[in-house]
């Protein structure tokens, strides 16, 4: 199995829990040795390897490791208006989410083929169904991963490569609210930008994330054999109704007036947790 750092790795301690052997991606080489300290904290036995996605030297070292297990979870967050965001952080938000992801997973998946068996997991997002502003860059880079996923499962059934997303909510791991301070390394005029994002926040209350480490950890395992898996659960009816909203907007619905969910980042407070 071969997965990431950052947030994802409650899910590697639980795969390693279930008995498989994991390599645990980092992304410089300064991260090796602080991951490979927490896991023997942990007493968690974990191969740690240096894999920036984005780097051909790197992603040709990955189809040395024999991967059964590929799950695909490096990811960037660019928080910013769609209008505002300069072009070399839309560039890197697509390089580190899309781009580099897929171009991993072609050498991985044709292994695969070759074994007549292989799982790949695509770490996506909530985001990935539905939008929220000032993070639509991102949300799109999940879009295309969607898209992406939902293509290379049929394209790979028939040689029995099992293909799943998954798709996490609003979770507490400090992702989000990181995403809504990357304007301030932006390389722009400030005076041009259409918003004043010191006063913005991520707009929704946000969970504890163990439910997603669960869940990413059992569809790895193949304990689940959906092909989407949001978390929290309780939001999948409210993500279903938002994907229809696009079929009934008018374009001058809310003309001249703040949206609300705008209106939202500007009340919210970082890392607000949702109370139960």
């Amino acid at each position: 199995m071969c997965g990431g750092g950052g947030p994802r790795r409650g899910a590697a301690r639980g795969s390693v829990r279930r008995g498989f052997v994991v390599i645990a991606a980092v992304e410089i080489y300064a991260q090796v040795q602080t991951l490979k300290r927490q896991a023997a904290e942990r007493g968690v036995s974990l191969q740690v390897e240096k894999l920036d996605v984005t780097n051909d030297g790197d992603r040709r070292k990955a189809l040395n490791w024999g991967v059964e297990i590929l799950v695909n979870n490096a990811g960037v967050g660019e928080g910013g208006s769609t209008v505002d965001i300069p072009a070399p952080n839309i560039r890197c938000q697509f390089e580190v989410n899309v781009t580099g992801p897929l171009l991993l997973t072609q050498g991985i998946a044709k292994q695969m083929v070759k074994r007549g068996a292989g799982r790949i997991v695509w770490v996506s997002s909530r985001e990935g169904l539905n939008v929220n502003p000032f993070t639509g860059i991102y949300s799109a880079s999940k879009h295309a991963v969607e898209a992406i996923a939902e293509t290379m499962a049929h394209e790979l059934q028939e040689h029995n490569i099992e293909v799943a997303t998954v798709n996490p909510g609003p979770f507490l791991t400090g992702f989000n609210d990181r995403m809504f301070q990357t304007w301030e390394s932006w390389e722009d005029d400030p005076s041009q930008r259409l918003f004043d994002y010191a006063k913005l926040a991520f707009p929704r209350a946000q969970f504890d994330p163990e439910a997603v480490y669960a869940t990413l950890t059992s569809v790895a395992a193949g304990e689940v054999d959906s092909f989407r898996n949001l978390e929290p659960k309780s939001m999948l009816e409210e993500t279903k109704r938002l994907q229809q909203v696009p079929w009934e907007r008018k374009v001058t619905d809310g003309l001249g007036t703040r949206h609300q969910a705008i209106q939202h980042s500007y009340e919210m407070r970082p890392e607000t947790p949702v109370v139960h």
